[in-house]
């Protein structure tokens, strides 16, 4: 598997009105051959919902679904009983295992939520649905590496059903920080959030997505002040 550059403005979109949608992985109506899944990662979704809408109860199954807002909040509920609302600097993740039922609305009757969804294709199938969700503190993240989501339970992270790390960062401008992979050959998917960089020689700019087929390290150099999230996974 060769580099692959994701333009934000190339990603699939969905608009109704209620939700805008932006997809970096072939999702819904959109489809396209050459994207549909980085390794392990096989959606990438980067959603806007309006005041007091959402998405009513749906099901899943045999999926790691892990969700970052990015501003407002999203209340969720399933048929496992749980009940929350997570918000900007919490991280969500619900193995859907064996089947769950769960919606998702924005908390906010008038405010937008801003959120990425990012699915995961698990190690094991079959396994008992659970959830887990967990504030993290943003100063960890300034000119390094957090590791938001992890297979080993060891890292304050939240668990995930596969060989795949998500890891948060932010960057000053003209700042450089390294990541080093945790999978052996395997690779890294960089999606952008905010601001300016250039990885390993390859600039990217806000919702870009650069994805990596090496297990050697890897150099960010931000033009700009940024946020930007490592997904590690097996190929």
């Amino acid at each position: 598997m060769e580099t692959i550059y994701h333009a934000q403005e190339t990603r699939g979109k969905a608009d109704f009105g209620w939700l805008k949608s932006r997809h970096s992985f072939s999702f819904g109506s959109y489809f396209d051959p050459n994207r549909l899944q980085f390794g392990k990662l096989r959606v990438l979704n980067d959603d806007i919902v309006i005041g007091g809408k959402g998405f009513p109860p749906h099901p899943h199954e045999n999926m790691e679904i892990v969700s970052i807002p990015l501003y407002g909040s999203l209340e969720h509920k399933d048929s496992e009983g749980n009940h929350s609302v997570i918000r900007s600097g919490e991280v969500q993740i619900m193995s859907a295992g064996t089947g769950i039922v769960h919606s998702e609305f924005n908390a906010s009757p008038s405010e937008e939520v801003n959120f990425l969804q990012i699915w995961i294709l698990p190690e094991k199938m079959g396994i008992a649905p659970r959830y887990e969700q967990k504030k993290f503190d943003p100063a960890e993240r300034n000119g390094r590496f957090q590791t938001v989501v992890s297979p080993n339970s060891e890292d304050g992270a939240v668990w995930i059903n596969q060989k795949v790390s998500f890891s948060l960062a932010k960057g000053e401008k003209a700042s450089k920080i390294h990541y080093i992979p945790k999978n052996e050959n395997g690779g890294v998917y960089f999606f952008l959030i905010s601001g300016a960089a250039e990885i390993n020689g390859k600039k990217f700019s806000a919702r870009d997505g650069l994805g990596f087929a090496s297990s050697a390290g890897f150099e960010i150099v931000f033009s700009e002040e940024s946020e930007i999230l490592a997904i590690d996974t097996p190929l």
